[in-house]
Formats: structure tokens, C-alpha cells, sequence
């Protein structure tokens, strides 16, 4: 019997495993997923946590809960993966060999890579969003918090979700706003890009927004070291801004294994074909979701995209067919704006967010890069959808895995 192993029982790894043991289940195939942890966690919940609008129970489940059960869910730490013998060292001495490997072990924060940041404030007054932890004390702190500066920044890109650093400070304006206390809060946003976002299209409509809040933006701004004592955040020009309370999203990395592995760039992300999702190294190893150094982004969307594409891709090298290339970076990301309102953007590598509606030419009922109510009430039912729909490897029905050109209008 031939081996196909997964490593990483998250967003990806999860709808691979649903995806592969659906396609697979009369093959001589035996698929296999490796992860240390207990649970799974809904990580755009992560973003409302601090305000009271989701709580721990609403974004965390059991692993063991949707995982398939034709497939092999072994827990433990990887030591590391030997390309070159097509096997995966696990750390309490096991191996596995495989046939095919799929690597989906996302990318997580790594603060330590800023001179100060894990500080003495570490989580007391510079937190991070980004992680349950982070999240968590972020709630306890806003719930008593009496005002001052509100910093809210990104250290480099890329990032997971590159839109939740905005999202944050959108929703913050709106949950002070609500306590009555937004005279008594100044938000700043702090970016290393020249705009509040990736694409000039998106930045022009989300500096509007920014600026329609009384939200400050700070461009251009390359961090050197977080201050605890003078609590302010300096940039390698000297340029210093100081807060009350950081919200920093620290630079962001692929899993050590993969460092461990020989197998990742200076990031630890793995070279990764663009529109096949195959490994630029090795024939049999396939990438999907945050693990990868492809320029799209790093975000749930683009991890559902690449699962359907890359199914297939897997199927193709079985039978030792061509690949497709076919991804092209589609992502479709709902971007909250505070006051029960979201914005709507869908992109991919060619083509920046632009207006229309979607899923429907024509017809919607959500709009492309226009506020509505229609799109808040979207980012919330995602949530329902992840959990029933998305991990459990369903095609959400109107929605395709490449971007359609349709109902969108284009300069």
C-alpha cells in the first residue's frame, strides 16, 4: 500500500485530508496527518476575541473531530522530514515513509525576531492578535483599559490575513465608540508599506476609511526595536511612536521543521510552484496554505482555493499525468469595518480587488469594495461555514476555485 502523509492538521492539512480520503477511498493509498496539538482552532476568531464578540468556545474544537476517518491522525512533534529518503522523522523516534507529501504546516508569529518586542510588556502592554494567548490577554486588558494610545502595527510582510491588522483598528474605533470612550482613545495604524494595504485599488478605499475614523496611519515604517521603558516602537530611521497599548503583528515565519528539514527559504517558507503547488525541489512533496512562499495571500480563502486545485493536481501525479497549472492566486477576503459593517475584496495574482458584486454577476447579493451590512453578516456566517463546509473538504456552492472576471468592473 502506497503512503501519502500530511503534515499539519490545520485549515489546510484538514481539507486535504477530507478532500484526499473522498478521492482516494478505492485506491491502494493509506493517507496519514501529523500533528502535536489537541485542537483546532478558528483563527479569524481570533480578531474578535479582544472585543467580546466571539469567546474561546466559539473558535476552538477537537482535532479528532474532523479529521476522516479513513484517514491516520497521528499525534506527536515532527524532528524533521528527510526529502531525499522520502521520510519524516518524528521526535520520540518514529518514521514514516511516503510515496507523496503534503506540507501544510502554516506559518506562525515570531516576536523574538524584534529587538524588545517579547519584552517585560510582553502581553502586558504590547500584545499580539495572532495567537489564542495573545487574543486572550488583549481581552482581559481592553475590558479595563481607561484609554491613551492605541498603537496598531505590522512589523513586515508577508502575514497571515494581511487585512486583520485594518480589521483590528476598524473594529477597535467601533468598540469605543460603543463603550463611549473614543474621544479618550488615539488610534494609530503603523505599517512598513507606503499605504494601508497590498493593492493600490484596496489601499485607496481602506486610507479613506481610515482617515473618515480619525485613525492615523504611519507609513513607511521599518521597526527596529520595541522600548519598554519609554513605550514606544522606533524605526531604523530613528522615527519613534509611542503607545499605551501595542498591537503588534510580529514577523511572521514558516514552521521550524521545515528549517529543521533543509527544506524552507530564510522565512522558513518552501519554495513552491505558483500555479501547480508543487514543491520547486522535490517531485513528490506538494504545498498548500501558509507553509508556502507563493505571492498570494496568506489567508483561509486561499487555503480552501489551493485544496480544491491541488486535489486534483494529486490525483494527476498518481496516474503520471501533466499538472495543471491553474492557481492563480485567488483570494476572497472579507475585511470587517466596525459598526456592523464589512467590506468585500476578491483578487488574485493578476488582478487587484475591484468593484462589482459576488458571488453573482449582476446580482450579489454581496458588493465588491462598498461597505454593507450584507457583508458583515457574510464574515460572521463564515464562521458556521468553516466549521461545517470548508474543513470537512465541501465545495461552497457559486464559488470557484479561480477568480472570475464576471460582474466586476475593471478601470
Amino acid at each position: 500500500m502506497k503512503q501519502l502523509v500530511i503534515l499539519g492538521a490545520g485549515t489546510a492539512g484538514t481539507m486535504m485530508a477530507n478532500h484526499l480520503s473522498h478521492e482516494l477511498k478505492k485506491a491502494d493509498w493509506k493517507i496519514s496527518i501529523i500533528d502535536e496539538r489537541e485542537e483546532h482552532h478558528y483563527q479569524p476568531g481570533y480578531l474578535f476575541l479582544p472585543f467580546d464578540i466571539y469567546t474561546p468556545e466559539d473558535i476552538i474544537k477537537s482535532i479528532d473531530e474532523f479529521i476522516p476517518k479513513q484517514a491516520n491522525l497521528i499525534k506527536g512533534k515532527i524532528d524533521r522530514v528527510v526529502p531525499a529518503e522520502n521520510k519524516v522523522k518524528m521526535a520520540d523516534g518514529r518514521e514514516l515513509n511516503y510515496d507523496i507529501l503534503i506540507v501544510a504546516t502554516g506559518a506562525k508569529i515570531a516576536p523574538e525576531e524584534t529587538e524588545g518586542m517579547k519584552g517585560t510588556e510582553w502581553h502586558k502592554s504590547v500584545f499580539d492578535f495572532y495567537t489564542f494567548e495573545g487574543s486572550l490577554a488583549l481581552r482581559n486588558k481592553l475590558r479595563n483599559w481607561e484609554g491613551g494610545k492605541l498603537v496598531v502595527h505590522i512589523t513586515e510582510m508577508p502575514i497571515k490575513c494581511p487585512v486583520a491588522p485594518l480589521e483590528f483598528a476598524f473594529l477597535a474605533d467601533s468598540f469605543f465608540k460603543h463603550k463611549h470612550m473614543r474621544d479618550k482613545v488615539e488610534i494609530t495604524y503603523v505599517t512598513p508599506l507606503s499605504g494601508a494595504f497590498t493593492k493600490p485599488k484596496a489601499t485607496e478605499a481602506l486610507e479613506h476609511l481610515l482617515e473618515e475614523k480619525h485613525i492615523k496611519i504611519e507609513s513607511d515604517f521599518a521597526i527596529e526595536h520595541v522600548d519598554n521603558e519609554k513605550k514606544e516602537i522606533v524605526d531604523y530611521g530613528g522615527r519613534s511612536i509611542p503607545f499605551d497599548i501595542l498591537v503588534t503583528v510580529p514577523t511572521n515565519k514558516g514552521d521550524e521543521v521545515m528549517e529543521r528539514s533543509g527544506m524552507g527559504d530564510d522565512l522558513n517558507y518552501v519554495p513552491t510552484h505558483k500555479a501547480t503547488l508543487q514543491s520547486k525541489e522535490y517531485a513528490n512533496v506538494f504545498v498548500l496554505g501558509d507553509a508556502s512562499n507563493i505571492p498570494a495571500s496568506k489567508a483561509g480563502s486561499v487555503a480552501h482555493f489551493e485544496a480544491e486545485i491541488l486535489t486534483e493536481n494529486i490525483l494527476r501525479y498518481i496516474k503520471g499525468e501533466p499538472l495543471k497549472e491553474e492557481f492563480d492566486g485567488h483570494a476572497n477576503c472579507f475585511i470587517e469595518t466596525g459598526n456592523g459593517k464589512a467590506l468585500l475584496i476578491d483578487f488574485n495574482y493578476t488582478h487587484e480587488p475591484v468593484e462589482g458584486s459576488f458571488p453573482f454577476p449582476g446580482i450579489g447579493p454581496l458588493k465588491l469594495l462598498k461597505e454593507s451590512r450584507m457583508n458583515h453578516m457574510g464574515k460572521l456566517a463564515f464562521r458556521w461555514i468553516y466549521w461545517n463546509v470548508l474543513l470537512k473538504g465541501t465545495h461552497i456552492p457559486f464559488v470557484s476555485a479561480t477568480m472570475s472576471e464576471s460582474g466586476k468592473k475593471y478601470n
